[in-house]
Order: C-alpha cells, then structure tokens, then sequence
C-alpha cells in the first residue's frame, strides 16, 4: 500500500509530503493553533469508491510531527544511492523545514532486507523508520478519530 503525507506546518515554508499510495495531508489552520487533518484511499473493496477522512488536529500533534522528523535525522540524508522506482512502484518523501528543503524517492521498500541488501543501507534505514512512524501515527489517529480501521 501506498501512502501520501502532505504536513504543513506553521512556518510557510515547513512541510511533509510522502507518497506511498494513500493519501494523508495536515495543514495548519489561520489560528496557528489547530490543523486539518486529511485522509484519502482509493478502495477496491466490494466495489467501494474513494474514502474520505477530514478530522482537526491541536498544534501539539504537529509539534509531535517536527520532533519525529528532527529526530529521525533525514535531513542528513541522501537518495542517490537508494534503489531507483521500479514496477512494483515508489516512495517519495519531500520535507520543507525553514529553509532547508530535500525530496527523496526510492523503490517501494517491502521490508527491511530490502533496505540492508541496499547500496546505502543506514540512510535507506533512516527513511524507512520515519516512514513506518508517520503510518503509525497516521493509522493511529484515523482509529482514534473514525470507527473505520486504515486500510
């Protein structure tokens, strides 16, 4: 499964965006003091059609995003010697904080032997752990906020 973050943060030029198939967006609202929170997936389902999650956030939740982010040190990497989109697909993650600014994509990662089996296996580690929290927490907040389980 594929997903997609879009975080933008207050600062104008603070912003998270991955793709991985789902989509999920946060934007802070003008009170800077809450954020909108949006989940879309495409569901094959029995036929079902696209779902639609919106739910508002408090700003310490996007704090709690910048943290894992700073944290994580991606920042500090670089995609160049990560596998390159194949047929089975892509992930891509662009961070804007301040202003520093990097967009990664690499092939989609099925587990973490794909990452040590790769040319730069501690970056590749890097991404896939920050990837797999965000999904967390984004999974966790859809649970929270919804009674549908992600898909």
């Amino acid at each position: 499964m594929a997903m997609s973050f879009l975080v933008v943060l207050p600062d104008p030029l603070a912003f998270i965006r991955s793709n991985s198939g789902s989509e999920f967006d946060f934007r802070v609202l003008a009170d800077g003091k809450s954020a909108s929170a949006r989940y879309a997936n495409n569901s094959n389902y029995r036929n079902d059609s696209l779902i639609r999650k919106e739910m508002c956030v408090s700003s310490l939740l996007v704090d709690e995003i910048k943290r894992i982010i700073k944290s994580s040190e991606i920042m500090k990497e670089d995609d160049s010697k990560w596998p390159q989109k194949n047929k089975d697909g892509r992930q891509e993650l662009e961070i804007r904080l301040g202003s520093e600014h990097i967009s990664f994509e690499t092939a989609k990662i099925g587990s973490l032997v794909d990452v040590t089996e790769s040319q730069d296996p501690e970056g590749l580690r890097v991404f896939y752990y920050l990837v797999q929290d965000l999904k967390a927490l984004v999974f966790s907040l859809i649970s929270l906020h919804f009674k549908i389980k992600p898909i």
